[in-house]
């Protein structure tokens, strides 16, 4: 393997704050962020660019980044032959949405990262891509030197084809954002059903999860099953999701010594990960478990959120409150080093009897899993049968696995950590505030609504300026520009807070917020919204995307979420923009139904709209009735606990007036019922509007 050579001087990466990029600040290559400059360069110079987007916690781009980045000869020819920009997805994920779109049509194939794009400097149209590409040919893959020359061999000869390909890749871009606006009529209900016959189909009833290697946690997928499960006594959708999320928990996907979820599993039974953390799946797992322990009662999955939840809390919460962005999977430069263990040194620190137990629990009896006859632990073995075969109470059991874990847990921080990429992104912030208060609610854990709390301020803070919000913030340095996707998730973040602790300053906060999301981004002539704001640079095309891909659809979170305010604040200010988005997604929908489940999340919303209770009162029996709320499977439910003595309410929200100690107004879209103020007439309304009994009492254990 060759040395890899560093650069005497750094590059321009060298002033950017994100890791990803700073991680390529002394790499020989002249790489410039993408900006103004840099793009002038390229235009003056007549080079073409070599677009290359990854990020820190990425394998495969720190493998590429060994073989070429570093490679001086590699250097070379890119410096000579072209202009090259590194991009950090995690802080302009517009552009990579727009790249791995372009990519997608090119090569007729998905993704990934690094993702390597080859693009005309005058007009930003790619002409040629792919992903990770090899130093020396391998994998199917071309030599990258090689594949440098030709590309820009290419370029310089077939300038006039270039020209003809550049605006038919661009129509069909734009044409793949604007295909929903040409549905008619109401959204058809057969979309949901359409959406667990294809969760069906591709469904592994062997390991769970849904298709081939590599298997990734898709939750909105789950999510969409549990959703049926709940809204149609689909017991068939249930099983599916409990399942899986059993599979996931219990097996490699998790990390059983500190809690988290990995990126995904790299074989079909979730044995082996690809070991990064992501915040964002993490956000998305934990209140999913939560909701799926109410859905069942299962214990293991109520502990498989707290202990992700602690993970995030203890490693990734900063001291201002907000939450980093990911673990890398990588340390001592090896990928999984930190995670995996050998059969002595498990063993090493761990008494007699907690051997016993740890040992063929954790599955370290059996064949090593790992290359380098290394192990990565998954339970291997229930627990109530080890207890069993054992002789033991599962009390004892589970005290010896405790015990296992402490002492393991210890050893393993004696170990270089992975790096953790300290950037604090305003949408994987989001879903992650939603999901610590969301998962607090439901497992009666305030820890966790305390962490949503402390990262919510830290949110408005530092990325929210009073008029518009910032997609990212690190080292004291924050962008200019917010997506979607941040005013979105944090629209639904804010909702989710009022849910689980009634603050005025909220709902006005929730209010800008929608304001601004409507103002900026909707699609006045089309429906939908789009990726970027109005004043946002020019880029290739303006994206406007429906489906889900590892983050939940900017498009249906915003229509469900201006749906919920709508509704809360009793009257349709924001209800025709949601309304017109679900219709325009629906269109796209149809061709696939299932990578869209924040829209039909939307847009099951749109067609039946879900019970929202509010209770005006005061102190215990206020929270009394609020805690009464939280104890049953109800995930399309919602339940505002506002003090008697809240001021300034919107005219429709203020018309739910209190009376006496406690009331609870139980609405559906605009309409409510009568007010109850009768304890038993209360749990009646709970029980009438949470999910059927029978999905709940037949799925327990």
């Amino acid at each position: 393997m060759d040395t890899p050579r560093r650069s005497s001087q750094p590059n321009r990466l060298a002033a950017e704050t994100s890791p990803y990029l700073r991680q390529h600040a002394d790499n020989p290559v002249a790489w410039q962020p993408w900006d103004g400059a840099a793009l002038a360069v390229a235009r003056a110079e007549d080079k073409p660019i070599l677009l290359s987007i990854g990020y820190s916690a990425c394998h495969w781009c720190h493998v590429m980044a060994h073989e070429s980045f570093e490679d001086e000869t590699v250097a070379a020819i890119m410096n000579r032959l072209y202009v090259c920009l590194k991009v950090d997805r995690e802080e302009r994920p517009d552009l990579d949405k727009i790249y791995q779109a372009a990519h997608n049509l090119l090569a007729r194939r998905a993704g990934g990262w690094p993702l390597t794009m080859f693009l005309d400097p005058h007009d930003l149209t790619p002409f040629f891509g792919g992903t990770y590409f090899p130093k020396s040919a391998r994998f199917g893959l071309p030599a990258f030197p090689d594949l440098l020359v030709q590309v820009e061999h290419y370029y310089r000869e077939h300038r006039d084809e270039l020209a003809e390909q550049a605006p038919r890749l661009r129509a069909a871009l734009a044409e793949q954002e604007t295909q929903g606006a040409a549905a008619s009529g109401a959204p058809p209900k057969t979309l949901l059903d359409q959406a667990v016959a294809e969760l069906t189909k591709q469904f592994d009833a062997h390991n769970g999860g849904f298709g081939d290697a590599p298997k990734f946690p898709h939750p909105t997928s789950i999510r969409r099953l549990l959703l049926a499960a709940a809204e149609d006594d689909d017991s068939d959708a249930l099983r599916m999701a409990t399942f899986t999320l059993q599979a996931m928990c219990d097996r490699g996907l998790s990390d059983h010594l500190e809690g988290g979820f990995f990126r995904y599993s790299v074989d079909g039974q979730w044995h082996i990960p690809h070991f990064e953390k992501m915040l964002y799946d993490n956000a998305q797992l934990i209140p999913l478990y939560a909701e799926a322990f109410r859905a069942t009662r299962e214990p293991r999955f109520r502990e498989a959120a707290r202990l992700s939840a602690d993970w995030v809390i203890r490693d990734m919460q900063s001291p201002s409150g907000a939450y980093y962005s990911t673990l890398d999977a990588d340390s001592e430069g090896e990928e999984g080093a930190f995670y995996l263990w050998q059969r002595a040194d498990f063993e090493a620190p761990l008494d007699g009897e907690e051997r016993l137990v740890a040992v063929p629990y954790f599955g370290i009896n059996g064949p090593p899993n790992f290359e380098g006859h290394a192990y990565h632990l998954m339970i291997a073995t229930p627990l109530s049968m080890l207890s069993e075969q054992l002789g033991l109470s599962l009390t004892e059991a589970q005290k010896r696995v405790d015990g296992a874990r402490g002492k393991l847990t210890a050893v393993r921080a004696r170990r270089p950590r992975p790096g953790r990429d300290e950037k604090i992104l305003t949408a994987w912030n989001s879903l992650m505030i939603k999901g610590m208060a969301r998962a607090g609610r439901l497992l009666g854990l305030p820890p966790l609504q305390d962490s949503a709390r402390r990262a919510f301020t830290a949110v408005q803070n530092t990325l929210w300026n009073g008029q518009r919000l910032a997609a990212v913030t690190k080292d004291g340095r924050t962008s200019s520009y917010g997506y979607l996707d941040d005013y979105a998730f944090l629209l639904d973040a804010a909702i989710e807070m009022l849910i689980s602790e009634w603050r005025d300053a909220d709902l006005a906060f929730a209010q800008a917020l929608a304001h601004r999301l409507v103002d900026d981004f909707a699609d006045t002539t089309g429906g939908g919204f789009f990726f970027t704001p109005t004043d946002h640079e020019t880029l290739l095309y303006r994206p406007k995307p429906f489906s889900d891909d590892a983050l939940p659809s900017g498009n249906g979170v915003a229509a469900a979420s201006l749906l919920r305010l709508s509704h809360l604040l009793g009257e349709p200010t924001f209800e025709a923009v949601a309304l017109a988005a679900i219709q325009a997604g629906c269109a796209n929908a149809a061709r696939y139904a299932s990578s869209h489940g924040a829209l039909l999340e939307a847009l099951e919303d749109a067609l039946a709209p879900p019970p929202f209770i509010i209770l005006r009162g005061e102190g215990r029996e206020l929270a009394a009735w609020h805690a009464r709320a939280q104890q049953q499977f109800a995930p399309r439910r919602s339940v505002f606990a506002i003090p008697s003595s809240a001021r300034n309410l919107p005219a429709g929200l203020a018309a739910r007036a209190p009376i006496g100690p406690i009331v609870a107004y139980a609405c559906h879209g605009l309409a409510c019922e009568a007010p109850i103020t009768d304890a038993q007439a209360f749990d009646e309304l709970l029980k009438r509007t949470a999910a059927l009994e029978s999905v709940t009492e037949g799925a327990h254990p």
